[in-house]
């Protein structure tokens, strides 16, 4: 059988012939699934898609017109799809409920301490010869207080490396992380979170809960001298609203691996024809912020394990075994 799998990068499609060979032939396509590229698949029972297809009701539609039946998404997250209308088609959907979580919180360190030392504003200084140090001067990590809201596998990564640094840590989720506490962190309701931290990092799911949890309430509870880093999903963060306290000087640096309407702009070289979204535009403009395209998931070890899940999932529904995996069919509702 031939596997059609949607979105994939240069670097990434190697990994996935070597994983899907002696199983099956797979077909890579560097597009990604969208209403205009579903009936590619035409004629696929099973396709793979990234964390920025469009599996909307109609490309499921489509989908299921053309004989697909099995959809592996190769990310965690899971809201480009509607799961809803993809049940009611009778399709088999399913993800990667784990992969390295090094690769994203040693990122959203990265991410961290680039606006916090200015290292872009120091790199593109060089290059043109400019050596001065004026405007350059960051803060120790040491002895300050990190934020971590949400403290699953991500989060905890990204504490121990907090705590490696000598930090006060403050922690928020549904449930606290054994692993967080042993280290020292203190959990806390989420404004006090806001308020007292130096240093705030996001890795909740992307859920109507937490939509916008980083809105211009919050915003204004945080420190003015504060640093916000997104590694999870942009639509955590009211952009609109943070290009507002932006202009207004506020915040030591910004660092967002992701943004809320990123879907058609990520993973593509709009460097011809430039970008007409005005709010991702002024946003890049402030000399305190640093964007980069949803790459903190984008290291070897963290694509062989999401790849060699995908596979999985893959054998799984050839056999007929329901794994973890799978997001659709929903799991029975036991009786309570």
């Amino acid at each position: 059988m031939e596997i059609l799998s949607f979105g994939v990068q240069a670097d990434e499609k190697p990994l996935i012939e070597k994983a899907f060979d002696g199983h099956h032939e797979v077909r890579c396509l560097d597009v990604f699934l969208t209403e205009d590229t579903a009936p590619i698949a035409a004629g696929y029972e099973i396709i793979t898609v990234s964390v920025n297809a469009n599996v909307s009701s109609r490309v499921l539609q489509t989908l299921a017109a053309g004989g697909t039946q099995m959809i592996a998404t190769r990310s965690t997250g899971f809201n480009h799809i509607d799961l809803e209308v993809a049940e009611r088609l009778g399709l088999t959907v399913a993800r990667v409920s784990y992969y390295s979580p090094y690769s994203v919180a040693e990122f959203a360190w990265t991410l961290a301490m680039a606006v916090n030392r200015r290292i872009v504003r120091a790199s593109n200084r060089t290059r043109d010869f400019d050596f001065r140090l004026e405007g350059l001067m960051g803060r120790d990590m040491r002895g300050r207080t990190v934020g971590v809201l949400g403290t699953g596998k991500i989060g905890e990564a990204f504490t121990r490396i907090a705590h490696g640094f000598g930090m006060n840590l403050l922690g928020w989720d549904v449930a606290q992380n054994p692993a967080c506490l042993e280290l020292g962190m203190k959990y806390v309701e989420k404004d006090q979170l806001f308020a007292e931290s130096d240093l705030i990092s996001l890795h909740v799911p992307l859920l109507p809960a937490t939509q916008h949890i980083i809105n211009a309430e919050v915003l204004g509870e945080m420190k003015d001298d504060a640093i916000l880093v997104n590694s999870s999903r942009g639509g955590l963060i009211d952009t609109e609203a943070l290009v507002d306290e932006l202009r207004k000087g506020r915040f030591t640096g910004v660092g967002l691996d992701v943004y809320e309407a990123e879907a058609g702009l990520f993973f593509f070289d709009k460097s011809i024809q430039g970008v007409e979204d005005d709010t991702l535009a002024r946003l890049l403009t402030f000399p305190n912020v640093v964007v980069t395209s949803h790459q903190a998931y984008y290291t070897e070890d963290a694509l062989n394990q999401i790849i060699e899940t995908t596979l999985q999932n893959v054998l799984d529904y050839q056999a007929g075994r329901r794994g973890e995996n799978v997001l659709v069919p929903a799991a029975p509702k036991t009786a309570g």
